[in-house]
């Protein structure tokens, strides 16, 4: 196989990957508002004995969240890397920005670490 039908089948799958994370959070999204309404009918001050308990059920959830959002990222993380391979490979061969210089516009805090 040659490297740029290597590339493009990375393409291929990282694009397929992205449509089922948007299918994944399409789906995150439907879940999340049905757990909004639970939310809002059952985590208030009378369901709860002390305003303690209260505050840690809604740490909790809060938690999960986060733990849900971390994971995406470094799946994305990850697809940046691959298509960084992809777009930066051009630069060597030919020079040029490859993709109209999108390769160097793509911050996903990388430089930042």
């Amino acid at each position: 196989m040659s490297r740029e039908k290597a590339y493009l089948q990375m393409l291929d799958s990282t694009a397929t990957i992205q449509w089922n994370i948007a299918m994944i959070l399409e789906a995150k999204a439907v879940e999340a508002e049905k757990v909004k309404q639970w939310t809002q009918h059952h985590i208030h001050a009378k369901a709860f004995a002390s305003h303690e308990e209260q505050l840690k059920e809604s740490l909790s959830i809060h938690e999960q969240i986060v733990e849900l959002m971390e994971g995406l990222t470094k799946l994305e993380n990850g697809l940046y890397s691959n298509l960084k391979a992809v777009l930066g490979s051009g630069e060597e061969e030919g020079g040029g920005e490859g993709f109209g210089g999108m390769a160097d516009g793509l911050g996903f805090g990388e430089e930042s670490k």
